[in-house]
């Protein structure tokens, strides 16, 4: 159809402009510390507590005292408060990475030696729970825990070479099994679909630290939250053209029971740190010993955190870490959510029992507005075991973050008594007077204050960015970050497309609503996008460029509130 009349008459258009503009790809918190168990140095997404739990492992023991890492209670506190997704990334000692190996299972045939094995998904001497005497008398296993498990072939059907296989729990019995994965119908042909390696997984995921990336090896990704299989006496084409199971093949499907060691696994080396040696938990974290662990061994996970196309977050914690005693990771960090724009670092500035003087120090020595400091440290109920301990403020800023963001928007400021109360906390390390906040926000560091009949709560909402702008506030810090996420996510779309004005249309008619959304939702005064012929002239599209130019006024909270309250004389007339 002709787009102009030559002749007198009407040309009616279509424009259509009811496009619904797609919603950013929300990205969560990180956090990186040890945990009791799991995958170690492969950051691994969980989506809430009960998930954290079983991959991470909850409590510990160590002597005669149960303990929490500081990871697992910033955990709890973020989903309790809305909190939608985390990356987990655990630490452990650098002897450990190396030391520590897989524990393995090998489950009989009916004949054969070996049916399959299997290994657990995680290393760690916390797996090897088989022995001599290993299964007490109601079927225990008497190194069975909470944070192993076992195995045990159900039913096996040699006719049709299919058999089912659970997953237990260590510390359960033979009268009440607690079963913590179910697969049924497993077959040893690696032609069928339900080929046991497709079904439960065969793949390993290490750290290639020369590279800097998690390298897999084997064939099915895992499916099981566990285990992996190792190995399989493979029948192919089990039955033959007529249906019937080949003899050669039928003492390979495993017996039903759980072998001679009650289903337990061994083999793994090492020592299970958390439980075999003293550590400097809670309150006691030092430099030479921040809950097991060297700052050091943070070093290969904050540099592949660095990999903004693989690993999405909007907010990093460290709890363990402090600017005093770990300032080559922290700087690290920091440098990190520079170069990548998209997160925002929590950082604590020293150990407990320090002095204020000190928390303002470790303030001084940074400027930057990717990272905000939080002080003093704060006694919580460690949601697992009970107990009242001492864990330093970022440990709950991610469930701060979280409430804000679901009671508000991500650029609001998440301080105040609307959105920065910390409900879980009992006290502080010590209350601040009005003069201790003055003190700690002239040097950008976010106090925690106390006050009567309101509890704990974050009373600041700096930056550590030392030129006074509209970055040197969180809120504002948080908004560019939301902004830059959706319209990056916006361009990536348009990377190879032809440089037309109809590829500029495009870009305009999905960033102006999501703009005009936020300006809505009182994260901006006023806003322009500019991708027109005016920035993509000739000589800029013969380069093989397309410019854009987004200039906001992102709106200002009211941190200062002054309240004139003018006393007249009786008789006086308030002014209109």
């Amino acid at each position: 159809m002709a787009e102009i009349l030559v002749s007198p008459g009407v040309l009616a258009r279509e424009n259509d402009q009811s496009f619904i503009t797609e919603q950013p790809v929300q990205a969560g918190a990180a956090i990186v510390g040890p945990t009791v168990r799991g995958p170690i140095e492969v950051p691994t997404i969980v989506t809430s507590y009960s998930d954290y739990q079983n991959r991470f492992g909850t409590t510990f023991e160590s002597g005669s005292n149960e303990y929490s890492f500081f990871t697992s209670i910033a955990a709890q506190n973020y989903f309790s408060n809305g909190g939608n997704t985390l990356l987990v990334t655990r630490v452990v000692s650098g002897s450990a990475a190396t030391d520590w190996d897989y524990a393995e299972a090998n489950i009989p045939g009916y004949t054969a030696a070996t049916a399959f094995k299997l290994e657990s998904l995680y290393k760690g001497a916390e797996f090897t729970n088989s022995g001599s005497a290993n299964t007490m008398s109601n079927g225990a296993l008497y190194t069975g825990s909470k944070d192993n498990f076992r195995w045990e072939v159900t039913t096996a059907n040699s006719s049709s070479g299919t058999f089912s296989l659970i997953i237990r729990r260590g510390d359960d019995n033979t009268n009440t099994k607690s079963v913590l994965e179910t697969f049924t119908n497993l077959s040893l042909d690696p032609k069928q679909s339900n080929y046991i390696a497709r079904v439960i997984g065969d793949q390993t995921l290490n750290y290639n630290s020369t590279e800097n990336y998690i390298e897999y090896s084997g064939s099915y990704p895992n499916a099981s939250r566990y285990v992996r299989v190792k190995e399989v006496n493979n029948t192919p084409d089990y039955l033959d053209n007529s249906g019937t199971a080949k003899i050669a093949f039928t003492g390979s499907i495993p017996t039903v029971g759980s072998g001679s060691y009650g289903g337990a696994f061994s083999g793994s080396k090492g020592t299970n740190i958390p439980t075999d040696r003293a550590m400097n938990m809670y309150n006691a974290i030092s430099s030479a010993d921040s809950q097991g662990v060297l700052g050091s061994d943070y070093n290969n996970m904050l540099s592949l955190l660095s990999n903004q196309d693989e690993y999405r977050y909007n907010l990093l914690l460290l709890p363990g870490l402090t600017d005093a005693d770990h300032s080559s990771q922290i700087t690290t960090a920091i440098s990190n959510a520079e170069s990548r724009g998209d997160n925002l670092v929590i950082v604590d500035p020293v150990k407990y029992g320090s002095t204020l003087i000190n928390a303002t120090s470790e303030a001084g020595g940074r400027d930057t507005s990717y990272a905000a400091m939080y002080w003093p440290w704060i006694t919580t109920l460690d949601p697992d075991t009970g107990d009242q301990v001492k864990v330093p403020a970022s440990t709950l800023m991610g469930g701060v973050f979280a409430f804000n963001d679901n009671a508000g928007e991500p650029w609001f400021a998440p301080a105040g008594i609307n959105r920065g109360g910390m409900g879980t906390v009992i006290r502080a390390e010590r209350k601040l007077s009005q003069a201790n906040r003055d003190s700690l926000y002239e040097a950008n560091v976010n106090p925690i204050a106390t006050f009567p009949g309101t509890g704990v709560v974050v009373y600041g909402q700096k930056t550590l960015q030392k030129q006074a702008s509209a970055l040197d506030r969180v809120n504002v810090r948080r908004l560019l970050i939301e902004l830059k996420s959706y319209i990056s996510q916006v361009s990536q779309t348009l990377v190879f497309e032809q440089n037309t004005a109809a590829t500029r249309n495009n870009f305009l008619s999905q960033v102006n609503p999501y703009l005009e959304s936020v300006q809505q939702r009182q994260g901006l005064f006023a806003f322009r996008v500019v991708m027109d012929d005016t920035n993509n002239t000739a000589d800029v599209i013969d380069r093989n460029q397309l410019v854009g130019q987004i200039f906001i006024q992102p709106t200002r909270t009211a941190e200062f509130i002054y309240l004139d309250f003018n006393v007249l004389p009786t008789g006086a007339t308030f002014p209109s």
